[in-house]
Order: structure tokens, then sequence, then C-alpha cells
């Protein structure tokens, strides 16, 4: 059995823009190849509002994305919310999800809350509909959201993204006879991708 992983933040706008070719190469993966998400963490716990510079800096990054990938984003957001530099509530979002087997549901529902529906997903009240949307047990859901077990599972999330060497999102690596391989994303084809993992 080989594993590859996929190294991510559900609010990293690049992993939005990788979506669709991740949902393909999913499809047309070899069935002795297990996917496992690994939560990378983009920005700690904040209830600091975000500086002007920075919401330049990813607005810029969206039209980058736009440009180069013509992946589509609300820019709505930067009107309807106050944001703030805070992704592991939504790491740990996707591990609770884990937990009722809907773990690529709420990545999903993350990034369609964010990028498509200008919510903000550091807020819990925007992970608590993600849930719903993900047709989650949402009591459930809240009670593990911001339970030990839950922040002890990220922080295990956070030394893999560590000990595999990855900075940056998305990241694909394989790991397979106990070699582990650095796989070339390519945000257009999936094909691509499925050559790379079968060389």
């Amino acid at each position: 059995m080989k594993t590859l992983y996929y190294i991510l933040d559900p609010m990293c706008s690049w992993c939005y823009a990788f979506a669709p070719v991740w949902q393909k190469l999913l499809k047309n993966l070899d069935s002795d190849v297990h996917v496992e998400y690994v939560y990378g963490g983009l920005a700690p716990h904040s209830d600091e509002p975000m500086s002007k510079s920075m919401q330049e800096m990813l607005e810029n990054t969206w039209k980058a994305i736009e440009k180069k990938v013509g992946t589509q984003f609300n820019y709505d957001f930067w009107k309807k919310c106050k944001p703030r530099r805070s992704t592991y509530l939504a790491c740990q979002a996707c591990i609770s999800a884990k937990e009722q087997g809907k773990e690529y549901e709420m990545i999903k529902e993350i990034q369609k809350a964010y990028y498509k529906n200008a919510s903000n997903p550091s807020d819990r009240d925007t992970l608590e509909r993600a849930a719903l949307n993900a047709k989650l047990n949402v009591k459930q859901f809240s009670s593990d959201l911001e339970s030990q077990k839950t922040i002890t599972l990220l922080e295990k999330n956070l030394n893999r993204r560590r000990a595999l060497g990855v900075n940056g999102f998305p990241s694909l690596i394989l790991k397979s006879d106990n070699q582990y391989y650095n796989i070339d994303i390519d945000f257009t084809d999936y094909k691509n991708i499925l050559k790379n993992l079968k060389k």
C-alpha cells in the first residue's frame, strides 16, 4: 500500500484553486494508493483584525490565481467580513469531521463558504454551518471542534508537515516502500500528476 499525503490548509487560496484537479485525481488514483490529509496550519488562533497590508497581499494573490488558473473568488468577503489571520480552527473542523467520516466534505464546504459565499471560516458559526451542509452531526461536531483530542491531533498534523519538510500548500508527497517522493502539483491537468505518481 502506498500513501499519498496531501498537505493543505482548508483556508489556503491555492488549495482552493487546486480543488477541481484534486477531485479528478482522487477518482483516478490506483486502488493501492491510500490518501491522507495533513493540515499544515497557515496561521494560529488570533482575534486580531488582519492588517490592511495582509488583506491587500491576499487579494492580490486571489487575482494572480484567477489570472493563472481561472479560479473565481468572491471579493465581497473583504466588505462583509472582519478578516483575521487565523486558520487553525478551520483545520480543527476538518479533523473533527474526520471523526464522522466526512473529512473531504468538510474541506469542500469550508472552501465554498470562504471563497464562494464570502463567509469567514475563522469563525465558529461559519464552521458549524459548513458542518450542517456536510451532513455532520452538528452537536457532536461542536463538541469535538475545540476538544483536547482535536487540538492534540492538529499538533500531530503540524509535526507531520514539518517531518515531511513541507513549507508551501498545496503539496503532495508519495510514500512508497518507505521512500518519500515530492509530487509536482499541476493546477490544470490531473493526468500530469498521475504520470508523476506512476513514475
